[in-house]
């Protein structure tokens, strides 16, 4: 499976969760920490862990794959799901802007998510 496919699976899973103001971004050629990021913002520290719960069991699921590492559980802020070629974060909405991860990748090439996020 490539680094894309598996984002794509991350994409899908926080979707279906609710997870809010999805995004994914290709960063192969600005980085060699990943191929992609998946970021996301969930409403509580209950919703940031479940949308990671999503992720995991949606990619061990179609691809096999567990995190190499997982941080952040506890605090329920920001939780980063690494999985060597994609790094999912999970951010509350604070801790997302305070971070701005999306302005810092922001040359990074963003994948077009709309034929698979549902609206609202």
């Amino acid at each position: 499976m490539t680094p894309k496919e598996l984002a794509l699976i991350a994409v899908k899973a926080l979707d279906e969760k609710k997870g809010k103001e999805i995004s994914a971004i290709e960063v192969t050629h600005l980085t060699t920490l990943a191929d992609f990021f998946v970021i996301a913002t969930g409403t509580s520290n209950t919703q940031i862990n479940a949308l990671c719960g999503a992720v995991e069991k949606a990619v061990k699921e179609q691809a096999g794959a567990a995190p190499l590492h997982r941080s952040g559980y506890r605090d329920g802020t920001w939780v980063l799901l690494d999985y060597g070629c994609l790094a999912v974060h999970v951010f509350s909405s604070e801790a997302r802007e305070f971070y701005a991860l999306d302005s810092l990748w922001a040359d990074g090439i963003p994948l077009d998510l709309s034929s698979i996020l549902t609206a609202g």
